[in-house]
Parts: C-alpha cells; structure tokens; sequence
C-alpha cells in the first residue's frame, strides 16, 4: 500500500467532520471517491495532506510504510504526496514561469529541462509564462496549471479534487489523459474526488467508494457505482450495495 488510512476520524472547529474512516490504496492504482456536496470529501484530502485546522480524534494515517499523521504539510510534501486543488487561488506577484522552477526544483537562474518545456507546452500554457499565477486566468486554464505544477514536482501519491470542475472539454481531456500517462510512467498512485465522473472517461480507475454521512460506503468498481448514483441518487446507492433496499 501506498497509503492506508486507518479507522481515521476527524474534527473541524470542534465539529465531527470525518468517522471511522478506512481506506487503502495500492503503489500504481487510481482511487476514486465519490460523495455529494458537504460530505467530507475535500476534508479527507486536507487531512491527508496535513493542513491546520483538521484536527485527528482517532486513527492514523500511514503513506508508503511510515505513519505521517503527526507529520506536517512540508514534511508529507517531501515524502511524495502531491495535492491538486478544486479551486486553485491567484498568487498576485508570483510569475507562472518562476512557480513552475520551484515546482521542478530549480534554482532562480536555472531554465527548466526540454522535458519539462515540452509538458507546459502540451498544457497549452507557453503565453501564460510571464502572467501572475491564475490571475485572470480562464477556469480550463486554471486547472491545466494546477495539474503542470502538481506532476512537474513529481510526486508518489496524487490527492485530486474534482480535477473535471469547472474545465471545458478540451482541458478535461487532456488532464485526464496526462494524470493517467504520468501514473503509468512513474507507477505513482491517484487518489481522485469527483463529483459527477466526468474524469473516469480519461483515467483508468481500479477501485471506487462512497463518502456519505462522514463514512465510507460502496466499495466497488467506479463505473458501477457512478452508474449506480447517477440512476438512483447517492443514499439509495448505498442501500442497494449494502443490500438493504
């Protein structure tokens, strides 16, 4: 396993956002996690990732054979964990061209690789260079530098949430299918949110689950339980696989 999220339950302003959560993924897989709007889906990547305010009541979490829950969001940065963020903020004074450097790990003066040139220019993002991190940018292009900044630092393990909101299909595309190269290529692992599934036309998924009421559901196939959601809404979902209706 990659990373291992075990009996995991967490706090937010003293609010129970998260309960009991387990969930494995495996070196290679793409993991996707279904859940409506408020279900604590984006408080399992922040978690995971080690931000401020989430605050862990119970369980641990493990990535790539050591636990990391005490570990900082620094700290779990350089042990390969990579996050890709629904809504990427402008950085007012930060240069796209300068924030690609550090994402490469290059010095100010250092150009960055022909390899790494070739990938900006695959993400249609050469005449953004010069501009001020995703200020002005248009939503396609947002999420296109968020996923240039994410893969350039060459991470172990993608945290994904919803990469297929708010992109035009063209940018959906080629996200989807660069995520999935640059897993294959480097047998890193995914951990993808998605709301409505769009992504999954692009990535190839192994494993799937439902979050619902701060808990795990439906593990499954993905294209079975999104086929499931979509005929049937998320709580009936769940009742079918958990044989209840």
């Amino acid at each position: 396993m990659i990373l291992e999220v075990r009996d995991l339950s967490v706090e937010i302003n003293k609010r129970k956002t998260l309960e009991g959560i387990n969930i494995g993924i495996e070196k290679g897989q793409i993991y996707v996690l279904f859940g409506p709007n408020g279900s604590g889906k984006t408080s399992l990547l922040m978690t995971i990732m080690g931000f401020p305010g989430y605050k862990v009541k119970k369980g641990g979490i493990f990535f790539d054979g050591q636990e990391i829950t005490k570990k900082t969001v620094d700290e779990r940065a350089r042990l390969g964990i990579g996050i890709g963020f629904q809504l990427p903020q402008d950085i007012r004074g930060v240069k796209l061209r300068d924030l690609l450097k550090i994402c490469a790990g290059k010095k100010p003066n250092e150009e960055l690789s022909p390899e790494e040139e070739a990938l900006v220019e695959k993400f249609n993002l050469k005449d953004l260079l010069d501009r001020d991190v995703n200020l002005d940018f248009s939503g396609g292009e947002k999420k296109r530098a968020e996923m240039l900044q994410l893969l350039l630092m060459k991470p172990k393990l993608l945290l994904l949430d919803e990469p297929d909101s708010g992109v035009d299909l063209e940018s959906l595309k080629l996200i989807g299918e660069e995520i999935q190269a640059y897993v294959k290529k480097n047998k890193a692992s995914a951990f993808v949110i998605t709301h409505q599934g769009y992504i999954l036309e692009y990535l190839k998924a192994e494993r799937a689950c439902v979050l619902l009421d701060s808990a795990i559901h439906c593990r499954n196939k993905p294209e079975a339980i999104l086929e499931n959601i979509r005929k049937k809404g998320y709580r009936e979902c769940v009742k079918c696989w958990e044989g209840k209706d």
